[in-house]
């Protein structure tokens, strides 16, 4: 195995820092800071636990991935793909759980980065990432709908079809007040970006930041002059708290651990995706290239520090981390200003925080879903081959319907069995019967054979085009017991595989069995064209002896040649 790579960025870009690129990072951190600081409350609130663990997890996350990262820019913290995760292992393992299942995660980051497995986006097909992340989009946005609505239920059932049901049920106790806010909380963001880009200052300032402000203090006026008391608030819900947590162990026991495995490695692969997939686009945007294998052992150790500190599991930010590149932020440094950016807030401002209506968090969590939801990227899957598809709708409707775990695991098992289908179907076994015509050759055209190459009289001639592996092991049975009554019994059969890249132990174990099958027939087999890599697995199983040196050619010319001379014998 090759040695570890463990390169962290920082330490690279800070050899020739200078007084002009910490403004531009100053300037970003500040505002990246306060962009991530109404996500941190609404994603924490969302995920089940209290706002101020989702601001702790993106000061102490966000710090640890700009330190150690192997991207120049990226953001960590909190995300809305752990929502429904998070909220699920809480219900079912309570918060101790949630923190044992991220710690965990953060080993198995850490394994990802050491193992040299940071390509392991490149193994997770596209339509999966992209039914998942819808299939929690779609999730996110129905558990919005009771504090949008401000909607009276005394309990929100897990089950996504039974949450629909009881919210049509409880519609007729809709909230004029709380709806208001919540709908004009989503008009706010959606229509902020058109408003404010005639602004430079006003241009940098999120839209979710300006719903909150415009909300809150709308909420106050209602309550104080015109005594509405029905919009609900954080700090109806939560008790708001600005004191740092302490550094917490949870016990462990290994009945626990193997129950959160699952959970955990979930976590790990959403986390090993999410960021790598952000530092793969911030590289097309800054023309960088970040370093994977650093960049999940950064994520591994943010996942080991948040829920020491009473923090959730976090990952890349893709929306903050555009946000930092679109502001000016080239170098870690941004990353780490957002963070202390957000410790001032908490610090100072998170009383301020129980003002803010459920309604409005509700309202950026709908802008956040829709964002989320790649409904473009999931429309053009829809026109791909069919297999694309299945794909797509088995991890959006798994993710909606029962969990993100079941999700991935069953789409990858889907993914694989129907990419071992392709791939059984690009390799076809050929019968060539009389002659071989060079202009098909192309290597008979380099060593100037240009005349046409006549089979001899008992010989059969088969050609594997393609990878001979598992999912195509029967290919020659097939199509020898097609021929078996069309044509006389053949002295010699030669197998060109010339075009074979590669040959695993399902493939030798059936190529062996049909030599000695020919054997027993009293029918030679002699191999042409194998090229060095499958010769070598070749000789590794024996070939060499069951068949004979001799009868392994390199070029078709010599089989041929071959053939003749077992073929004159019998005849004489």
């Amino acid at each position: 195995m090759t040695s570890l790579t463990f390169k962290p960025k920082l330490f690279s870009t800070l050899r020739h820092y200078d007084r002009r690129q910490f403004t531009t990072d100053l300037l970003a951190g500040i505002i990246v800071g306060i962009v991530a600081l109404p996500l941190a409350i609404a994603f924490g609130i969302a995920s089940g636990v209290t706002p101020e663990k989702g601001i702790i997890t993106a000061i102490v996350a966000g710090l640890i991935i700009s330190l150690f990262g192997g991207s120049k820019v990226q953001i960590g913290g909190p995300t809305g793909a752990f929502i429904i995760i998070i909220y699920g292992i809480i219900q079912q393992y309570g918060f101790e759980g949630l923190t044992i299942a991220t710690l965990m995660a953060g080993v198995f980051l850490i394994m990802f980065g050491v193992l040299h497995l940071g390509t392991i986006i490149k193994y997770i097909p596209y339509p999966i990432v992209v039914g998942f992340t819808s299939g929690i989009a779609l999730t996110i946005f129905t558990t919005q709908i009771k504090d949008l609505f401000g909607l009276t239920m005394a309990s929100v059932p897990s089950d996504f079809i039974e949450k629909w049901i009881a919210y049509i049920g409880s519609f007729p106790t809709i909230d004029y007040w709380s709806a208001g806010v919540g709908i004009g909380s989503v008009i706010v963001i959606a229509l902020w970006p058109k408003i404010a880009k005639f602004n430079g200052v006003l241009k940098k300032l999120p839209g979710s930041l300006i719903a909150i402000i415009l909300m809150t203090i709308a909420a106050l006026l209602l309550k104080q002059y015109a005594g509405v008391t029905t919009i609900e608030t954080i700090g109806d819900r939560f008790s708001i708290s600005n004191q740092l947590p302490g550094a917490q162990v949870p016990q462990l026991t290994w009945d626990v651990i193997k129950g959160l495995v699952s959970p955990a490695i979930t976590i790990a692969i959403l986390g090993a995706i999410e960021s790598l997939l952000s530092a793969t686009v911030a590289d097309g945007v800054i023309g960088d290239r970040h370093c994977s294998n650093t960049e999940l052992i950064a994520q591994g150790l943010a996942n080991l520090a948040s829920p020491i500190f009473g923090g959730i599991p976090a990952t890349g930010a893709i929306a903050r981390t555009m946000t930092n590149i679109n502001n000016g932020g080239r170098t870690p440094v941004a990353g780490i200003i957002h963070a202390a950016v957000l410790l001032l807030i908490f610090l100072f401002l998170m009383p301020l925080a129980q003002y803010i209506p459920m309604a409005c968090l509700a309202g950026v969590l709908v802008i956040v879903s829709y964002n989320m939801s790649g409904w473009r990227s999931f429309t053009s899957i829809l026109k791909n081959p069919k297999s694309d598809v299945i794909v797509l709708w088995v991890t959006f409707l798994l993710t909606v319907i029962f969990d993100l775990t079941i999700a991935i695991e069953v789409g990858l098992i889907c993914a694989c069995l129907l990419f071992m289908r392709r791939m059984a179907e690009t390799t076809d076994v050929k019968v060539i019967s009389q002659e071989i015509n060079p202009e098909e050759e192309d290597s008979d055209f380099q060593m100037g054979n240009l005349e046409h190459l006549t089979i001899p009289e008992g010989v059969e001639v088969y050609e594997i085009n393609g990878p001979y592996f598992f999912g195509a092991g029967n290919r020659f049975e097939e199509i020898m017991g097609a021929l078996r009554h069309q044509r006389q019994k053949p002295r010699v059969r030669i197998i060109r595989m010339r075009k074979v890249p590669f040959v695993d132990s399902t493939g030798i174990h059936n190529l062996t069995n049909l030599c000695l099958m020919s054997q027993a027939e009293g029918i030679q087999v002699v191999l042409s064209g194998v090229n060095e890599r499958v010769q070598a697995v070749l000789h590794k199983a024996g070939f060499d002896t069951m068949l004979g040196e001799e009868n392994i050619c390199s070029h078709i010319n010599s089989a041929l040649e071959r053939a003749k001379q077992l073929v004159i014998p019998q005849k004489l």
